[in-house]
């Protein structure tokens, strides 16, 4: 199944706030009517979505993070959620250098982006501690990274993460905490979810 391309709002008033896929928001968040009393399998598969729709995620993808994070140490939930965060686009979106996530992912693909000096044109690549995300020397992808700066408002930037917008880099600190996740969502849902289909 391929990524997403459809109504934004369409998600966001089934899901509810989906700050990554969009920086719009409709009025009316409610839950359609007649939804009704909700099954424990809706309730998971809702979550599950929420989080493929958040990080722009296929479902292959989000499948092949599931299985990396239940083979690494600690909670499979936190694993799979760190594992999300430290993605360069979820990371260029966080920063500020991207309105959306779908916008950072095309600033990767478009080859605006430098991580260590490199170019680096893979969306999903795994930033790590000590990483320093720049935009490549032209004006050009400094003139998108500045309008990005400039249009979001201000907001409190996770402590894994260091801005320096004058010279348009960020840097990486550290392995994202948990209470900084930037979804609301409760991961052991989507654990379960996929548990349940093995």
């Amino acid at each position: 199944m391929s990524r997403y391309r459809g109504p934004c709002f369409k998600k966001i008033r089934r899901l509810g706030d989906l700050p990554g896929l969009t920086k719009k928001s409709p009025r009316d968040l409610r839950d359609q009517p007649g939804s009704g009393k909700k099954s424990q399998y809706r309730i998971r598969l809702e979550e599950k979505q929420k989080l493929r729709f958040h990080y722009g995620l296929t479902e292959r993808q989000l499948l092949k993070y599931v299985r990396i994070a239940g083979k690494a140490k600690g909670p499979t939930g936190q694993v799979l959620l760190q594992l999300l965060e430290m993605r360069l686009d979820n990371i260029l979106f966080r920063l500020g250098m991207a309105p959306t996530i779908p916008g950072a992912r095309q600033l990767v693909n478009h080859r605006h982006i430098l991580v260590n000096g490199r170019i680096v044109d893979i969306p999903s690549y795994r930033c790590k501690p000590r990483d320093i995300i720049t935009a490549k020397d032209e004006r050009k992808s400094k003139v998108l990274i500045q309008n990005s700066l400039d249009s979001s408002p201000p907001r409190e930037l996770p402590n894994h993460l260091t801005l320096d917008p004058v010279q348009y880099q960020g840097l990486v600190n550290q392995i994202i905490d948990s209470k900084w996740i930037g979804l609301k969502i409760n991961e052991l849902l989507v654990v379960e979810y996929y548990s349940r289909q093995a």
